[in-house]
């Protein structure tokens, strides 16, 4: 019998996954779905569309976050 999932705990990454949900691209880089939501919509973060649904490609999630890594600092 499979034990409770605790609300707290991590998503369970699963790696046969193609195409995520915007939430779900959320949880993976820890922030707010509508902060996701507007990274999507600023093209900030690669996202497709299948009928009328919104997806993020797997591979488009560590790719935002190399971009991150790579781009200068910015002065204050």
């Amino acid at each position: 019998m499979a034990e409770p999932r605790d609300a707290d705990a991590p998503e369970s990454f699963d790696p046969s996954l193609v195409l995520l949900t915007v939430e779900e691209a959320a949880r993976r880089l820890r922030i707010g779905r509508t902060t996701c939501f507007r990274l999507v919509l600023a093209g900030g973060i690669e996202s497709v569309t299948v009928g009328r649904l919104r997806r993020v490609p797997a591979d488009a999630v560590p790719a935002y976050v190399a971009r991150l890594r790579h781009r200068p600092v910015e002065a204050a």
